[in-house]
């Protein structure tokens, strides 16, 4: 079976997308954000037991993978999984 460009494109999207959820911080982070449907990077820290500054290194990553996006509210940013695949994938683990 050939490969054509479009093809090869599309797989190296979703190639991108799982190489962002493979670190285990990222999926816990991407896993939470579905299942309570969006939360501030504060909360997320305290579930973690991180420093923020490591929590916002993990989500700029998903945000530039396209699997978060950041809604501002005031000074908070809520953060949300946007990518269809990411949240089937988190639902199936």
């Amino acid at each position: 079976m050939k490969i054509n460009e479009e093809q090869l494109k599309v797989l190296e999207k979703k190639a991108q997308m799982l190489k962002a959820l493979a670190h285990p911080v990222r999926l816990c982070i991407v896993k939470n954000l579905v299942e309570t449907g969006g939360c501030n990077v504060s909360k997320i820290q305290v579930c973690l037991d991180m420093p923020q500054s490591t929590v916002s290194q993990h989500l700029s990553k998903l945000k530039s993978s396209g699997i978060v996006e950041g809604k501002r509210t005031g000074t908070e940013i809520t953060y949300y999984v946007v990518h269809p695949d990411a949240k089937k994938i988190v639902n199936l683990i």
